[in-house]
């Protein structure tokens, strides 16, 4: 069987600790995983980082990238999902996507013809919560017992980044205004992976004693009808200088892109507790032990 990573939780502990090893080796101590080998790289939405990172972690390991843009498949148009996964396995080692509907990376892993990592999807963003967990390793060493707050919407970021801040030991807590919370299924789910993690629409109760303070743009690709209601309810969860006061010895991360003003002043993005651009880096790295990991799993 191969090894899928739809999120964080298609991968146990252990495995997720050994991504992230392989994520920190040196490049000679990695090797050629992926020599005369094709990865598949479908983007239905637009990427700056996941494209980049993808394209050239693969190369760096001796592959070939292959990008196929949104009109290229047809999915469930010109083709199925499942014929579509069946095609690009006669060319490919593995299969990277960035869809609209995680139901359909889901249906493409029941196929089992080669590895399908998801990029993005509504449910889930796993690439990004390694790139996040490496980022406080570099700053921390260790995750255990350090407090992960993030502000703003409960959604595929944030789930993701629950389970992969829970896998590491970490603890994990959302401040999201009333609507945006996660329901008690996805609450569940969580536990259920033990993810110590606290949810309040009181930023109050979860910043104090926080470690990094974590946020997302407020209006994601796909959710522009819903920005003037967004607006309003998000509205006084700027991350600024008077909130990250209220966790002195945090630092400041964003997977991006952000939207300066809006989730966050330009005094934090560009402040000395700011991570995000040694977390933008690590997109590489993390799909680069990703794939690895990928790899040593077939072998």
């Amino acid at each position: 069987m191969n090894r899928h990573l739809l999120d964080i939780d298609s991968y146990t502990v252990d495995d997720v600790r050994r991504v992230c090893e392989l994520a920190a080796m040196p490049l000679d101590e990695l090797g050629l995983r992926y020599q005369r080998k094709g990865v598949a790289c479908f983007f239905e939405k637009p990427s700056a980082r996941t494209r980049n990172s993808t394209e050239v972690a693969v190369v760096q390991m001796g592959g070939h990238p292959v990008y196929i843009g949104p009109t290229e498949l047809g999915i469930d148009t010109r083709e199925s999902a499942e014929d579509v996964i069946r095609t690009l396995a006669c060319y490919h080692d593995a299969f990277c996507g960035r869809v609209y509907d995680h139901t359909v990376l889901e249906r493409m892993a029941a196929v089992d013809q080669i590895p399908v990592v998801n990029l993005l999807s509504d449910q889930a963003h796993p690439t990004q919560a390694i790139a996040d967990v490496l980022t406080m390793i570099d700053e921390f060493g260790s995750l255990d017992g350090r407090v992960v707050t993030y502000v703003g919407d409960s959604n595929n970021v944030t789930r993701s980044l629950a389970l992969a801040v829970g896998a590491l030991g970490g603890v994990m807590r959302v401040g999201s205004p009333p609507g945006y919370q996660f329901d008690e299924l996805q609450l569940d789910r969580l536990r259920v992976n033990d993810v110590d993690i606290t949810s309040s629409d009181r930023l109050e109760d979860v910043l104090p004693g926080s470690d990094v303070v974590y946020t997302d743009a407020w209006i994601s690709m796909g959710d522009e009808h819903e920005a003037a209601d967004r607006l309003q309810a998000f509205e006084g969860r700027r991350v600024d200088a008077a909130m990250m006061e209220q966790a002195p010895e945090a630092i400041f991360m964003h997977c991006l892109p952000a939207h300066r003003g809006e989730e966050v002043t330009d005094e934090v993005l560009d402040g000395p507790n700011s991570r995000i651009w040694p977390q933008a880096a690590n997109r590489l790295a993390s799909i680069r032990g990703i794939l690895a990991f990928i790899a040593e799993s077939k072998a």
